[in-house]
């Protein structure tokens, strides 16, 4: 019997609707996740070990080798529960064959959606994936796109593909788009107790969707598309784009006009209602806040009409390490060594604190731009990333920071807070601190080294 949202009961409804409903209700569905990365593992990994049999897809023959010997490697995830997914509960496997999609019953599909050189959208990583599921899709399979991805996506792009196999969708099979809300090295919000929203092409997709969702996740909410469900990923994470945006612009402002910023914002947070607070930074990171403005702003442009307010907001944000390279460079003219003979030194190469994630990280764009500018002695301490590639470049992370290796740079500065660093052995044996962060705001003592982002001086 299918899962019911409201209305009267449906009168037809197919046998591979009812066939799946009923493996799912039981437990006996066999869960395929294409992409075992920062979305699909943890995915994966809370279906395995509530039990379900799941199958891993990825190409990575690395990640389903580490996966096969029962490692772990996502940081948010337990190593012990991986473990014991795979050893002892024999719940999760992993393989780099597509072959895998005929064993399941319901395929999600977390794969990365990067932008070009232009900005413009790059969904190959979905295409790629949705052929080679058609390739072995059969009548009553579930596929539910997760990738994050402009309106439209699902029923423009995956659904043709998988229709060119001779099925019919909402009947012989299920198609859904349920975006990911993944944030990375968040111990409150997880996949299993953060919300997620489901978009199905027709009320049997949905229904279905919302069903194998509930499996693992404690709140499931319906909407009437998947361009619905598009949709509000993207204002999610366009909501943050844009705050964070206004915070910087003012950051720079106050710089100017000889007001502290962060002093702004406190004090803002406290009108008990109207008011959020969002913080100045080096930029902005991770894989969706600042490719998304780029994916609505390619979309709008088909339908002739142009997001300027969202795309000036990404500008904004892109801007910052150009920002911070120029506060860099100020405090290096002010001391006796030569630009290009400057030694610096970057605190944090991860795009956020107390995470071992690179993608789009402030911190490496802050180090390229330095290195263009002919600042050849970049170096940096990250225990969470050993090494980064600058340009034509590999850096090595310092294994640990001493106060003499602080006391060999001209300037030092905070690109990521881990809540790991000393700030105030930091601070007592640099000679210039550059806090992109606020991270010196417990520095109960006065420090003239330090140089705060918009602090106004």
């Amino acid at each position: 019997m299918a899962l019911r949202r409201r209305g009267r009961p449906r009168l037809h409804v197919s046998k591979p609707e009812q066939v799946l409903m009923t493996s799912i209700l039981d437990g006996t569905v066999t869960v395929g996740v294409v992409g075992l990365g920062y979305v699909g593992l943890p995915l994966a990994v809370e279906f395995a070990r509530s039990g379900i049999r799941t199958i891993g897809i990825d190409v990575s023959a690395d990640k389903v080798k580490s996966l096969a010997a029962g490692k772990n490697y996502i940081q948010d995830i337990d190593d012990a529960v991986v473990r014991d997914c795979v050893k002892k509960q024999k719940t999760l496997t992993a393989t780099t064959s597509f072959d895998a999609v005929k064993d399941c019953d319901v395929i999600y599909v977390c794969v990365p959606t990067p932008f070009t050189p232009n900005k413009d959208p790059d969904i190959s990583h979905i295409v790629h994936a949705t052929t080679s599921i058609a390739a072995n899709l059969r009548r009553g399979q579930l596929v539910i796109l997760k990738s994050t991805t402009f309106p439209g996506t699902t029923e423009r792009y995956v659904k043709p593909i998988l229709d060119a196999t001779g099925l019919k969708c909402g009947k012989d099979y299920f198609l859904a788009f349920s975006p990911e809300r993944i944030d990375p090295g968040n111990k409150t919000w997880t996949t299993h107790n953060t919300p997620v929203v489901v978009g199905g092409v027709s009320k049997a997709c949905t229904d279905l969707a919302i069903a194998i969702n509930r499996r693992i996740i404690s709140e499931v909410v319906p909407v009437s598309t998947p361009a619905v469900a598009e949709m509000e990923k993207l204002l999610e994470n366009i909501f943050r784009s844009v705050n964070i945006a206004l915070v910087n612009e003012l950051a720079q402002l106050c710089d100017r006009i000889g007001v502290n910023i962060w002093e702004v914002v406190s004090a803002a947070s406290t009108k008990p209602f109207g008011f959020m607070p969002f913080y100045p930074g080096p930029g902005i990171g991770g894989h969706c806040i600042l490719i998304d403005p780029y994916y609505l702003s390619w979309m709008a442009r088909e339908v002739d009409f142009v997001t300027n307010f969202i795309t000036l907001a990404a500008e904004v944000n892109e801007s910052m390490p150009f920002y911070v390279r120029s506060m860099i460079e100020r405090e290096i003219a002010k001391q006796p060594v030569a630009m290009g003979k400057a030694k610096v030194l970057l605190l944090g190469m991860a795009f956020k604190r107390d995470v071992d994630d690179l993608r789009h990280s402030p911190a490496l764009r802050v180090a390229e731009l330095l290195i263009e500018d002919g600042i050849e002695n970049v170096s940096y301490f990250d225990p969470y990333i050993p090494e980064v590639r600058v340009h034509d470049t590999v850096l090595k992370s310092r294994k640990n920071l001493t106060p003499t290796y602080l006391q060999r740079h001209d300037v030092v500065v905070i690109t990521t807070d881990h809540s790991s660093f000393d700030i105030d052995m930091i601070v007592r044996h640099a000679k210039v601190v550059i806090d992109t962060r606020n991270a010196t705001k417990n520095i109960k003592h006065s420090r003239r080294n330090i140089v705060l982002l918009g602090d106004g001086k």
